[in-house]
């Protein structure tokens, strides 16, 4: 039998699998760095792109390096020809996140670097995503609803690009600098789910699609990605609830969660929730829409008191939580608010890949490759007799 050390349904957690340059988490404090730099700061003075370049290279840009990212990454928005031909094929009940894990192998198809492994070829890959899978999300979205897919506009920034492909009206540059923060504080968060498939995928010496591509299918989960279109769809059925406190209540009686309150690492406040909770108080103004952060604000109060009230570990809002309204004012579908993780979390994989296969310049990466222990069915040293079928007994299932 194996000697691993039997660890029974922890998913891993607490368990260092890697080194890592590129963030870092404070669950106590509630502290959340890229590169070393606070997301507090990095929301209030920095960008996407500006973000995105120092995961990938790890260290801000100098104003040339910037503009040259910037205008690397406009110069790639425009999809391979053959892609809208694809994207039509599909049905158009699909989902938005199945629809962008099957498009990643198609663009890796039209990358004449994909086999490339180098660390220069693979910052460069990593652009083309960054800069493509914004297009992807619009042009499909536009798609299965009957209408063209739009050009970029290599004027706008990157999150107004990705607003004027999704609407086709060009955003007002308060809102696009509200949905850039927004990808800012998405853009990576240390060895979570997804991050992690991505960097088991690429241990194989697989290459970026791949890893984008498992890292997607993992965000795709109700566990993971999911949270904030359920936070809206929450807030959508309980918009006419008259007694927030007795609905907070009946959920936990039920053994139901509050979507979008508690975190698995942060024992505080998701320090990226009190960013997107003022976010929400001031679109809610900017658009006469205050209604979805009163509400937030409600469903909080009265799930945090009733925590309090049980004697339950107190849960604090995630970063879930109030990007679904602050989404939701932006005329974002809940549908598309996983994939618009996806298009800011991009970031962080690439970064992460790019760290899993060149972090050691001396030695190839480590393949993944855990141990389990077994605890199935047993039948001493030489195994189980094999029966044939007419001598066998009803198995039960198990």
């Amino acid at each position: 039998m194996s000697e691993a050390v039997h660890i029974k349904n922890t998913g891993l957690r607490g368990i260092a699998v890697a080194d890592t340059k590129i963030s870092f988490i404070d669950g106590e404090q509630g502290i959340l760095i890229y590169r070393g730099y606070r997301i507090e700061e990095l929301a209030e003075k920095s960008s996407f792109l500006e973000t995105a370049f120092l995961l990938l290279y790890g260290a801000l840009p100098d104003k040339k390096k910037l503009e040259e990212f910037t205008r690397h990454i406009a110069e790639e928005r425009k999809l391979p020809d053959f892609i809208h031909g694809c994207l039509e094929k599909i049905p158009k009940q699909a989902s938005p996140m199945d629809v962008l894990q099957a498009s990643v192998p198609l663009l890796a198809a039209a990358d004449p670097e994909v086999a490339e492994e180098t660390r220069e070829a693979n910052v460069r890959k990593a652009i083309r995503l960054i800069s493509r899978l914004p297009a992807l999300v619009a042009a499909w979205h536009r798609i299965r609803n009957g209408l063209e897919p739009l050009p970029p506009d290599s004027g706008l920034t990157h999150a107004g690009n990705f607003l004027w492909q999704l609407h086709g009206e060009k955003p007002d540059p308060g809102t696009a600098r509200d949905l850039d923060v927004c990808l800012i504080l998405h853009a990576d968060h240390t060895f979570n789910a997804s991050t992690f498939a991505c960097r088991e995928v690429v241990s194989t010496q697989a290459h970026m699609y791949s890893g984008v591509a498992a890292g997607i299918g993992a965000l795709s989960g109700p566990l993971h990605g999911g949270a904030n279109a359920r936070v809206m769809r929450m807030l959508m059925e309980i918009e006419s609830e008259k007694d927030i406190p007795a609905w907070v209540r009946r959920q936990l009686e039920q053994g139901k969660k509050i979507m979008g309150m508690g975190h698995a690492v942060y024992k505080t406040t998701d320090p990226r929730a009190k960013i997107l909770r003022e976010m929400s108080r001031r679109l809610g103004e900017k658009f006469g829409q205050p209604k979805w952060y009163e509400l937030s604000v409600r469903v909080e109060q009265a799930a945090v008191a009733e925590f309090e009230r049980r004697g339950m570990m107190t849960l604090k809002p995630n970063v879930d939580f109030y990007s679904a309204s602050v989404y939701c004012m932006m005329g974002i579908p809940a549908d598309l608010m996983t994939p618009l993780f996806a298009l800011s979390r991009i970031a962080g994989w690439c970064a992460h890949i790019i760290e899993e296969k060149f972090a050691d310049a001396q030695k190839k990466p480590e393949l993944y490759r855990p141990e389990s222990e077994y605890i199935g069915m047993y039948c001493g040293q030489m195994g189980c007799v094999y029966q044939e079928i007419e001598d066998r007994k009803p198995a039960s299932q198990s």
